[in-house]
């Protein structure tokens, strides 16, 4: 900045008359002064002191205090002229360094809001992540309101030098700007004196200040209000926000046409183009894989512009790199190279950024900290900055996954700077971290919960939480994004092997069959299945379980006989206590006794839950071969082992079947003890079905011509059927014991809608024997 000084000559310019004969008065004074001083002086050395040498010192003395005088009063006259005469007249000279924008696409929405807030505010800031285009953004809304600031439109880039200016540099630059010298500067201690500087030489301009890359708060803080009639209009991060006296605005990525618009411009640029790419599906795609970042939409259109490509060649071109393990191409790594928010990132930081590409739903802290294979803390650290740079989100409950506009950004720096090695150690570690977790989490599980319970226990909720993480690492094809690698290491195998039995768990806990059947095919669809037959004989037992509990016992029988024969000795004795079961449930007692007792022959002494499984099954069967003696000592052997290792699921069960068979006996007292335990049992560990089916059995049993005990019989055979409707549970023969309830009550009519419905339910449900059983009833 330049200042010029104008108008007329000043009267200090041209000296006065008097000043004249002054001046030569003091200079003859001065060579009288200097003689008489010689003639004293050679006086003194003579030692002649007559009074002719006291007349020249007195003279000398009194012309010289003369002198001195007279260049006072002239001194003083002269500062008393300079004060009269007015100041000059300073005019300043404009100064507009503010640069254009090239080529400048879309925003118009955000262009309109800069033109009119910029009226009546004094300072706007337009913030978002790096490189989305805030900074062109701000010099184009800047060269079209120039016009509005007639003395001046500075600008200045905060980030030199790849690092962004202190608060002191940022204030020296404007005052340099402005024409204030150097060392002017280096007299200002500190911030108050340069901005006060600062302010004082823009005074009442109209100027417009633009700051670009503006990282923090504190590097503007200092000009903050601005210059009476300046205007403040900055492009920087989210850090602004906040900003006490600075109005902010949120920049986004360009819209996907906005985009398409770009990319288009840049194959123009780079030669002469065939055809409007603008509406090429292909098009879309190459900038929604770039996510939408101007800079590297820009470039991409560029390199297919000067290599002639069309866009399909050059969308299978990036699909192929990414898909094909090695080193990546040039036009893969171009498009990597070109993400200049990514290369502003610290090691750290990009290092996760590639990595949580391989998982495409969101993760715990700690499963970050596993990821990248780093403790908690520095997890922290790098995932802030991820955050901070809007480049990861985070979820309510707390977790963290990619912003998904980047993720197939992100799988592009994967590929170029992730060896296939390195990628499967990740997900090695995720899994390991998850199988952990499960299995901590399911083994705490004791049973269902009930509908009216809130689901508040910590395995539920980490299940709850984590399930689609889980589901998509467990059932996702191996290769596919979030999923296993092709081939991965046989630890990580375990692991995820260890992962789906625990899924399993909670599924078979919750009684959410479907999806327990899911995670067993997708086991028996995986190498390891294939590679290794106890696994898959294990995935085949839990679809018996799974298809015994849905009804289909003909699936249930196939499924558990296929087991049997893949499976170890161990294995094959819990696959043959199932295999016995589903027999039973399909009448055949003979047969599930025998797989009942080959299974107890095969347990392990240390497998004691395991042992309890197949008293309990023994029992059973003993008591539809009407052997209530052999039933009794099972069951009561079923449910010490049981309560042993504190299984309440498994000691109620055994007491519900323990009824019967004390009963038949004509233990009463001790069926009536034996039931009151096992409906505690089931209300302890919210166990709905069981409960149901305890309810079943003591309505069957109590259910006699005594009115009184038919009546009881009919509450505990509604409340199992309500028990069995919430749970899609068959209710055929509920439906035929209150028949017989309503019968022995003197409710023929009653009764034969009971048997009615019974034999429909039945049908469906293919109990042919309840079918007849009802069909009997009503005929009778």
């Amino acid at each position: 900045m330049t200042f010029t000084w104008r108008g007329r000559r000043s009267p200090l310019s041209r000296p006065q008359r008097w000043q004249r004969v002054l001046t030569a008065s003091v200079a003859l004074g001065s060579a009288a002064g200097s003689i008489a001083s010689n003639i004293l002086a050679n006086q003194i050395t003579n030692q002649n002191f007559d009074p002719l040498t006291w007349a020249t010192a007195g003279l000398a003395a009194v012309t010289a205090a003369a002198f001195a005088g007279l260049q006072v009063q002239n001194r003083r006259a002269r500062e008393a002229e300079r004060a009269a005469v007015p100041p000059p007249i300073v005019r300043f000279q404009p100064l507009a360094d503010l640069p254009f924008t090239s080529g400048f696409i879309g925003r118009r929405a955000t262009l309109d809001w800069i033109v009119d807030a910029i009226r009546a505010e004094h300072a706007l800031a337009l913030v978002g992540r790096r490189a989305v285009g805030t900074s062109a953004c701000v010099i184009e809304a800047a060269n079209m309101v120039r016009a509005r600031y007639p003395d001046g439109q500075l600008y200045l880039d905060l980030r030199q030098a790849d690092r962004s200016l202190r608060p002191r540099e940022v204030l020296d630059a404007l005052c340099r700007k402005l024409g204030i010298d150097q060392s002017t500067l280096g007299k200002a201690r500190d911030l108050d004196t340069v901005t006060s500087l600062l302010r004082s030489h823009l005074g009442e301009r109209r100027v417009l200040l633009v700051l670009d890359n503006v990282s923090e708060p504190e590097q503007v803080r200092a000009l903050l209000p601005p210059a009476p009639h300046c205007r403040l209009l900055m492009a920087g991060s989210g850090a602004l926000d906040g900003l006490d006296g600075v109005r902010v605005r949120r920049l986004a990525e360009p819209s996907t046409e906005e985009a398409m618009e770009i990319f288009a411009t840049a194959v123009r640029d780079a030669g002469p183009v065939r055809r409007d790419v603008r509406t090429d599906a292909s098009v879309r795609e190459m900038v929604e894989l770039a996510g939408r970042q101007p800079h590297a939409v820009r470039e991409l259109g560029y390199w297919m512009g000067v290599n002639g490509w069309s866009a399909p060649e050059l969308l299978a071109t990036l699909r192929r790199a990414m898909a094909l393990p090695g080193r990546p191409d040039a036009t893969l790594r171009l498009l990597a190279d070109r993400d200049r928010a990514y290369a502003a990132l610290g090691r750290g930081a990009r290092r996760l950024y590639r990595l949580l590409a391989l998982m495409r739903q969101p993760l715990s802290r700690g499963a970050i900290a596993a990821l990248c294979g780093i403790n908690g803390g520095r997890a922290d650290r790098v995932l802030a900055e991820l955050v901070t740079g809007a480049f990861a989100t985070a979820t309510a409950d707390g977790r963290y996954r990619l912003r998904p506009l980047l993720a197939e950004y992100a799988r592009v720096h994967l590929c170029c700077a992730e060896p296939a090695r390195r990628r499967a150690a990740a997900q090695g570690r995720v899994v390991r971290h998850l199988a952990r977790q499960a299995e901590r989490y399911a083994a705490a599980l004791s049973g269902p919960v009930p509908a009216a319970q809130p689901v508040d226990d910590p395995g539920t909720y980490w299940f709850t939480r984590h399930e689609a993480l889980l589901r998509t690492v467990v059932c996702g094809s191996w290769g596919s994004p979030g999923a296993l690698p092709a081939t991965p290491p046989a630890r990580v195998r375990r692991w995820w092997l260890r992962l789906a039995v625990a899924l399993c768990t909670w599924y078979a806990t919750h009684a959410r069959l479907d999806d327990w059947a899911a995670v067993c095919r997708a086991v028996l669809d995986s190498p390891v299945a294939r590679e290794r037959p106890a696994i898959a004989g294990w995935a085949h037992n839990e679809l018996g379980a799974v298809y015994r509990w849905q009804g289909n016992l003909h699936q249930a029988t196939v499924e558990l006989a296929t087991a049997v024969t893949l499976r170890h000795r161990r294995g094959a004795a819990q696959s043959r206590t199932n295999l016995g079961l589903a027999l039973l449930d399909q009448n055949d007692v003979d047969g599930a006794l025998d797989q009942l007792q080959r299974a107890h022959r095969q347990r392990s002494p240390t497998d004691r839950a395991g042992q309890a499984l197949t008293e309990l099954g023994l029992g059973a069967a003993f008591l539809a071969r009407q052997e209530p003696l052999k039933a009794r000592h099972h069951l009561i052997l079923a449910a010490n082992r049981f309560d042993a290792i504190g299984d309440r699921r498994g000691y109620a069960a055994a007491l519900t079947n323990l009824v019967l068979a004390q009963w038949w006996l004509g233990e009463r007292l001790d069926a009536a003890h034996a039931w009151n335990a096992a409906l505690e049992s089931y209300e302890i560990v919210g166990d709905r079905y069981g409960h149901a089916v305890a309810l079943l059995n003591a309505g069957a049993v109590v259910i006699s011509d005594d009115p009184a005990r038919a009546g009881r019989a009919r509450e505990l055979l509604l409340e199992s059927l309500r028990l069995r409707e919430a749970t899609s549970q068959p209710v055929g023969r509920t439906l035929l014991y209150l028949g017989d309830a309503a019968d022995a009550l003197d409710e023929p009519d009653e009764a034969q809608r009971y048997w009615k419905e019974a034999a429909e339910a039945c049908r469906v449900a293919g109990d042919d024997d309840g079918t007849t059983a009802a069909r009997q009833r009503m005929s009778a």
